[in-house]
């Protein structure tokens, strides 16, 4: 079979936690499948990046590099990664499953006239994958019987990489002639907050409907200085206007996988438990005991939250500040 390319996500000069998790799930594909391991990196200046990706143990790193592939566009990215997929005799393509791979590898299938595998959470063999459905209480097994298999990696199933030790060449690749069809890159607009990124934090606490109102995250929020944790909430919290839409965790908000998942006043419905339910250690404190987040947390704690937070909130000042 035909060798592995690995698109890699980078941002301000060092790899994302996404392309850590696509390394893992790279390795495990070239393990299946053999031929080289290849990484591409794209943008303005992703020397510092492509360096990183140099001591993960691929046989070559590849860089694009241009001041119009400054800021992503699927319209100027997929061509190039179509391009060097047939260019380096790739027959795999994969990534992962964030908001950029989902945008960019369906349409790098399209130009390669690939079968897709989207949002796959394990490697079977070297054209079979599994797929989690129905709020992940059904697994599937996809196959793709095309040359060329374009596959996208759930973030949250495949752990961070560690650097191997070796050192892989870096090599820079033209550009090429790059035609944004008509988009443009108008504006970034993002959230400054002190507290990490929800999908990359190692500790995330969450709150549900049952926190009655808005202000009460207040609480939430001193927890997550103190434990240097990411915020989350239910749906119907972020339905209800008690915190912003892009906090929800679930189904049909962000898939987490922390190390500390601490559930406040969140009773457990199906689809808020599909988006956390890889966490490594979840902790759940609710009012009631048949709640079915409790069926599913290591650690339960069956109390009212407006007594059980200031006494948490008070023991973790006192532990940290021993």
């Amino acid at each position: 079979m035909g060798n592995v390319l690995i698109y890699l996500e980078q941002a301000d000069g060092a790899l994302r936690p996404a392309a850590l998790s696509a390394i893992t799930f790279a390795r495990a594909v070239h393990k299946a499948q053999g031929g080289k391991l290849l990484f591409l990196l794209i943008g303005d200046n992703v020397g510092g990046a492509a360096n990183q990706a140099a001591t993960f143990g691929a046989d070559a790193v590849l860089k694009v590099e241009a001041p119009a592939l400054k800021h992503y566009l699927a319209e100027t990215y997929a061509p190039i990664v179509a391009r060097v997929a047939k260019e380096q005799g790739a027959s795999f393509v994969g990534g992962t499953s964030t908001s950029v791979g989902k945008d960019l590898l369906p349409r790098v299938a399209g130009l390669l006239d690939a079968g897709l595998a989207p949002d796959i959470s394990g490697v079977l063999s070297a054209r079979q994958f599994r797929r989690a459905t129905n709020a992940g209480n059904v697994y599937q097994t996809l196959e793709i019987t095309s040359p060329v298999a374009v596959v996208s990696a759930r973030q949250t199933e495949f752990p961070r990489a560690a650097a191997s030790g070796s050192s892989s060449p870096v090599s820079a690749v033209a550009p090429g002639d790059i035609d944004a069809r008509g988009a443009e890159f108008v504006e970034l607009q993002t959230q400054k907050r002190d507290r990490p990124d929800l999908t990359e934090a190692r500790i995330v606490v969450s709150g549900g409907r049952g926190m009655k109102d808005g202000k009460n995250f207040a609480q939430i929020e001193q927890i997550c200085d103190v434990l240097g944790a990411a915020m989350g909430a239910s749906r119907a919290a972020c339905d209800a206007g008690m915190v912003p839409n892009d906090l929800q965790v679930g189904q049909t908000g962000k898939v987490v996988a922390p190390d500390l998942y601490i559930a406040i006043a969140i009773s457990g419905a199906i689809q808020h438990l599909a988006g956390m339910k890889g966490s490594k250690v979840i902790v759940a404190i609710n009012k009631d005991a048949e709640a079915p987040i409790f069926q599913l947390a290591d650690y339960g704690l069956v109390a009212q939250w407006e007594k059980a937070l200031p006494e948490l909130l008070s023991e973790l000042k006192r532990v940290k500040s021993a």
